[in-house]
């Protein structure tokens, strides 16, 4: 039996020994510690410093650069917060630049001088046309017409939409014609030209009823040929050259909106009268009459127009009617000597034309510079250069 078993004390086991090279290397490390940890004297330098830290304390001043750490956190917060901003506007802003870089018309005023065309899709309605254009409009892109956009790729996406580009200039009393009888020739200008180029019966072909009766009845010749070419046209009777129609069974107007253009003035003529001088470009986009039809074409007429109002008491007129002088028109996208009355646009999917070949001059329907242009319609069928 073991002592542990007999009840005995436990055998103690020898203390483990140190070796010498351990414990010389405790000593030194020792040695080295107690003598970095001991108090030394200052150094003459820091002396001085501590010295004229202490003088300058006494005195309430503070070291340029020194014990400025809460300011110092204060600049860095500032920094940070600059750095958390530029973090979230910082993505935004570059798409921005990014954007405008690929499209600077995009800002307003164009400043860099990009020179942006006319008639892009965000491009601002055009000012009030007052005088003659000095050029003709710029090319645009070249948008093919959609449902949607049906004067996409023309200098008439930036009209003014229907009877709103028809504005009057400020009525004043003209020679023995009052400020309100000018007025009110104004007026029945405006509405002679809606009722022949916008009034939707007129334009699938109805009678402009409402244009004709504006017309002074002495004017007997000019309501017989327009009513004749209503009843009957033919190459001498076109009532085209006054009022705008289509055929209802082979087009369609698009949409609610009819693109306008143009300018009407006023002045007193050479005897006793007022004279109305209206000068417009309506864009009329259509598709062909099939149901669910999609492809867009344009057909544009100018107008220009000359609407005198007679002084009753010299002349043998009726009381609230007024005489048409002149009626020039030009019509481009129609064919060629059709004769039945209305506007036939070509279509980029036709294969054919239903008139004659172009033989005329080529122009430009959208260029309002020169009213002459206005007179080539007479007997000329030209080509136009866009639509």
């Amino acid at each position: 039996m073991s002592d542990n078993q007999s009840g005995g004390k436990p055998s103690e086991e020898p203390e483990p020994s140190i070796p010498d090279d351990i414990w010389e290397k405790f000593t030194r490390d020792t040695e080295r510690d107690i003598r970095a940890s001991a108090q030394k004297e200052p150094s003459a330098r820091a002396r001085m410093v501590t010295e004229r830290l202490r003088q300058q304390d006494a005195r309430g001043e503070q070291p340029v650069g020194w014990r400025t750490e809460p300011a110092r956190r204060t600049a860095e917060e500032r920094a940070a917060r600059r750095r958390r901003w530029w973090g979230v506007i910082g993505v935004p802003l570059a798409i921005a630049v990014a954007v405008v870089a690929m499209k600077p018309s995009l800002l307003p005023g164009d400043p860099f001088g990009s020179g942006g065309s006319d008639g892009t899709a965000d491009a601002s309605p055009l000012p009030e046309e007052t005088v003659a254009p000095s050029a003709a409009p710029s090319a645009v892109d070249p948008d093919v017409p959609t449902l949607a956009r049906p004067f996409a790729g023309s200098p008439a996406e930036r009209y003014s939409d229907g009877a709103a580009g028809i504005v009057l200039p400020k009525a004043r009393a003209v020679g023995s014609f009052s400020k309100a009888e000018v007025e009110r020739v104004l007026q029945q200008s405006k509405q002679f030209l809606v009722d022949a180029n916008l009034d939707r019966v007129t334009l699938r072909g109805g009678r402009p009823a409402a244009a004709l009766k504006a017309i002074d009845p002495t004017q007997k010749d000019l309501l017989g040929d327009l009513n004749a070419s209503l009843r009957k046209p033919d190459t001498k009777h076109d009532p085209l050259l006054m009022f705008s129609r289509f055929d209802p069974a082979e087009v369609r107007l698009t949409g609610n909106v009819i693109k306008t253009r143009g300018r009407m003035t006023f002045e007193a003529g050479k005897s006793h009268t007022v004279v109305v001088h209206a000068d417009y470009t309506f864009v009329y986009p259509l598709v062909h009459a099939d149901k669910g039809a999609t492809e867009v074409a344009r057909t544009i007429v100018r107008r220009v127009l000359d609407i005198e109002l007679y002084d009753p008491a010299k002349y043998q007129v009726t009381p609230g009617k007024f005489n048409v002088s002149r009626y020039d028109s030009t019509f481009g996208n129609s064919d060629c000597d059709v004769n039945d009355g209305y506007f036939h646009p070509h279509f980029n999917s036709d294969t054919a034309t239903t008139g004659a070949d172009p033989t005329g001059p080529t122009i430009d329907p959208y260029d309002r510079r020169d009213e002459g242009a206005a007179e080539i319609g007479d007997g000329e069928c030209g080509i136009v250069t866009r639509s």
